[in-house]
């Protein structure tokens, strides 16, 4: 019986020394977030998730942020970056620029148990706009190139009804959601395309909170399908040690820091429907991202 206790011993120690030893070539891990919101309110929301990281895994822990989607997707790719909270469509940019190499972790749960969101083409409601057939010779504005409801999901599903490229009269890249949003606001553009999780909740809904553009200003002409929640994703070659500790951290987070958890998600007091935690994902559940973003890519090369 000592001798199996001795050796059980040895074993657990070995197994925690190889849990361990990730930290002596990783002493700062990186995570970065997309660009739907300007870079100082991603900031404040993602900070008190940094601490929170830094405190459980013992290492140093930085934000990364980029001016566009691209710049995370190229750090992440470029091994600059360890984690990242990407969108469907920014995961499977990922995806396919590395040739497989990340690996999706975690998606959101809602209350109700849904783990998708909405995009939508909102429009100023004085202009009194009903439907995609009255943008006709119109500015529709969408986010960003690798953006999930700014730009791959509204486009895919447009396309079917009106040829964008010829029916509206241009179809820039606004930058970011809130771009798009605060554009069609001030006149730049007819329409923009971001995202929602239901009609009190979304971009454009958590705008009129901050303050950026007043309530009666934006009103949406045209929703989306469901569109599965982008995932927390990692670099598929660091050591699965730091990606099973990342994985519980970010799926316990909503019990050991649920201050932390309600800054990073960005919802509002009262919140019908708000994120309550996270679920396990694989790519499977993102490979139909990745197929229109073929569609999409093949779109662009005939035009």
């Amino acid at each position: 019986m000592k001798l199996l206790a001795t050796t059980a011993l040895v074993a657990l120690t070995a197994t925690a020394a190889v849990a361990a030893d990730w930290k002596q070539d990783y002493q700062v891990i990186k995570f970065g977030i997309l660009s739907g919101e300007n870079e100082k309110d991603r900031i404040v929301r993602y900070t008190p998730f940094e601490k929170y990281l830094e405190r459980e895994l013992g290492v140093d822990v930085e934000i990364f942020t980029a001016g566009n989607y691209d710049g995370v997707i190229q750090a992440i790719g470029a091994d600059q970056i360890e984690f990242a909270f990407f969108g469907s469509s920014s995961y499977a940019a990922a995806y396919t620029g590395t040739d497989g190499k990340v690996e999706p972790l975690v998606s959101r749960l809602r209350k109700d148990g849904s783990t998708g969101y909405y995009s939508v083409l909102v429009t100023r409601c004085e202009d009194g706009y009903e439907k995609i057939t009255d943008l006709k010779d119109k500015v529709v504005a969408f986010a960003d190139p690798d953006s999930t409801s700014g730009y791959a999901v509204p486009y895919f599903n447009i396309a079917k009804e009106v040829d964008p490229k010829t029916y509206f009269s241009a179809i820039p890249f606004s930058g970011s959601h809130e771009a798009g949003v605060a554009g069609v606001v001030q006149g730049t553009f007819d329409a923009a395309a971001t995202w929602q999780n239901n009609a009190t909740d979304g971009r454009w809904q958590r705008m009129i909170e901050k303050g950026m553009i007043e309530e009666g200003q934006i009103c949406p002409i045209w929703q989306s399908p469901e569109i599965t929640s982008g995932p927390f994703t990692a670099r598929a070659n660091i050591p699965q040690e730091l990606k099973d500790a990342m994985k519980e951290l970010v799926m316990t987070i909503p019990e050991k820091d649920p201050e932390a958890f309600k800054q990073m998600i960005g919802e509002v007091e009262g919140t019908p429907n708000p994120q309550v935690g996270w679920i396990e994902v694989d790519h499977e559940r993102y490979q139909w991202i990745v197929d229109m973003r073929a569609w999409l890519k093949k779109q662009r090369r005939s035009s």
